[in-house]
Formats: structure tokens, sequence, C-alpha cells
């Protein structure tokens, strides 16, 4: 049956899908807008099936606070190339995983996919924009923040984003210490806030490596745990952020670097997602 461009283009603005998508779609349901759509969703569902091993190694961090900067989240939505990253529908998706999940704070990934925005969950409309750009899409790391001062940073490219929670502030100008500490878990990566954050299977496999290390020396069976020892707490010192070197000066710590501008203030927590 004839299709007008008057047709074509009413589903166009209904789903977003592309012209000749809509096209083919309405000629399929000769003409019943209704099984129109239902035929588009099918065809995400069917391109989602197809690249389902595809890897999502492109995308964007978005980060959200609320105005009292007390709590906030990161989140991660992915693609498999840098052109799709750029997509104003892309984008806009992200945007909006990012402010659902800023508002209804869910506890995982899949519990913000299976937040429904209007007749569809998040999951379903991933996927029927999977079936318009053609690629790979994906929410692949969400986290959440709660705290006295919650400060966000986005690195530059919009790959990287961490959200710092600072408490004990006083009178502290938070924005600015939030950032230096957030640029420092950006470049220096931190395991965790403080040796005893780290994974005990973390702290298990330095001692062994310290030992070994020590032991291919030919340091005396009896030295090696001292001596492994002493490679933990050099760890400690280079992987977790309290005591990590402040990389804008090297004569103080981060810890130091926070009781220096104000007495007792500290990181309560953090969070780093990394896309790539």
């Amino acid at each position: 049956m004839a299709i007008s461009a008057k047709e074509v283009n009413k589903l166009r603005q209904m789903t977003g899908a592309g012209m000749m998508d809509c096209k083919k779609a309405l000629v399929e349901a000769e003409g019943d807008f209704d099984k129109a759509i239902e035929l588009l969703r099918k065809k995400g569902q069917k391109v989602s099936a197809s690249r389902a091993d595809r890897a999502t190694t492109e995308g964007i961090v978005l980060v959200r606070t609320n105005d009292e900067g007390t709590n906030g989240t990161v989140v991660a939505f992915t693609c498999e190339t840098d052109f799709v990253a750029k997509n104003d529908d892309f984008v806009a998706m992200g945007n909006k995983i990012a402010d659902i999940a800023f508002n209804e704070k869910p506890g995982s990934v899949e519990d913000l996919k299976a937040i429904k925005s209007g007749e569809l969950t998040l999951g379903e409309e991933i996927t029927e924009l999977i079936g318009k750009i053609g690629e790979k899409l994906d929410i692949t790391a969400y986290k959440s923040l709660e705290g006295e001062a919650i400060v966000p940073y986005i690195h530059a490219g919009s790959k990287l984003g961490v959200l710092v929670a600072l408490k004990n502030v006083g009178d502290a100008d938070t924005t600015t210490a939030g950032k230096d500490v957030a640029m420092q878990i950006a470049a220096m990566n931190p395991v965790a806030l403080d040796k005893d954050g780290v994974d005990s299977s973390i702290v298990e496999k330095e001692i062994e490596i310290g030992k070994e290390q020590a032991r291919q020396d030919g340091k005396p069976e009896a030295m090696l745990e001292k001596i492994a020892m002493g490679k933990l707490n050099k760890f400690y010192k280079e992987n977790t952020l309290l005591s990590q070197t402040f990389v804008k000066d090297s004569s103080k710590s981060i810890s130091q670097y926070l009781d220096g501008l104000q007495k007792g203030m500290t990181v309560a927590a953090f969070e780093r997602i990394a896309i790539g």
C-alpha cells in the first residue's frame, strides 16, 4: 500500500527512528501505527541480540548532585564507537538516564534499567535506540553517594567521573577541596580510602608478592614476613587515597592537605567510574 510522507514523518516524530526505517515499518504494518511501532521495537531487539558480544569502550560518564551538595550520582552510558558517543540522541538518552538515576536512586544498574519512563522501561528505551543507531548501547556502571559535602568531577572527554564525599568541612571551600581530591582520584585511581578499606584478597596478594620478591633477592626466610610487611605499607601509601602524595604538592599527603585547609576535614567516601 502507498504510505505518504506525512505518515512517515508522523511515525518518525513518535519514535525518533530513521525515515527509511519508518517507511518500511509502515508498509509492513499496512499503515497501522501501533504495529509499525512494535516492528521498530523488534528491530531494536534484533540489533541488540546480534551485537550482544560487542565491547562498549566508548560513551559518556555523567554526574548529578542536589542543590545542597549532600547527595549525588554518577553513571556510565556506553557505546561501541566515539562517533556514536557524540550523537545527539545518544547524549540525550545519557542525560535522561542520569536524571532518572539521581531522582530514583535505584540499588543497582539492573534496577535502573527496570525503571519505567512512560510506557517503557529505560532498558526497553535503550533497546529502541540500539535499533535506531545500530550499535550496542548499555548502562555499564552506576553509583550514588550521600554526605556532608558531595563534590562531582568529570574528566576531560567525559569518559571518567568522580564523586567525593567530604566530612568535617567547617567553613572550608568544599568546591576547591573536593575538586582537588577528585582530580587526584581521577589521576591516581586509589583502590580504597585508607588501608582499612583495602580488600583482604588484595592484602594477601601483596604480601605474597613482597615475600617472593624478597626471596628472589636472596633474603633469608626468617626475614621475608618483615620485608613483605614493609612493602605492604608502601603499597598502602601509594594506593590508598588519604595516604597518597598530593599530586599538586608532593610535600603533603591528601590527608594532610585537607587537614591544612580545615582542621579535621577528610574524605568520607568516593566513587570513580571510567569508560574504556
